[in-house]
């Protein structure tokens, strides 16, 4: 059997959006103090014993984070023809994390949009 380390870290940002076409509240402007939580699944540890360093993760993310901290998401790309629900914006962030900590022996297995402390999505593509 195959070992797996699953690390997470939680980030946020503060952003504003409104839901195109919905029919309820959410079509107006209004804003979400924003959770990310970030998985990795690690199937290896390195020669320090980590399967990813927590501060790889964080940087990264938090990279991520700030290009929508504090931003009216309908006007940034690629939200201006996609509504930012908060599942298109965890593809939106497993797609860029993917992109910068998949590696042969760790990759992002899934992202979870936490739009308020009692609602969220996760996001995960099959590896």
């Amino acid at each position: 059997m195959e070992p797996r380390f699953n690390l997470r870290i939680l980030a946020d940002f503060a952003s504003a959006h409104s839901l195109r076409d919905y029919p309820g509240d959410c079509r107006r402007l209004h804003g979400h103090n924003w959770k990310v939580e970030v998985e990795v699944e690690a199937i290896a540890l390195d020669s320090v014993g980590m399967g990813m360093d927590f501060k790889t993760i964080k940087r990264e993310t938090k990279l991520v984070a700030d290009r929508l901290d504090h931003q009216y998401l309908n006007d940034m790309e690629p939200f201006k023809t996609v509504n930012p629900t908060a599942e298109n914006i965890a593809v939106y962030f497993y797609k860029e994390l993917t992109k910068v900590l998949n590696m042969d022996t760790a990759k992002v297995r899934s992202v979870t949009i936490w739009e308020t402390d009692r609602a969220c999505v996760k996001y995960s593509e099959n590896v």
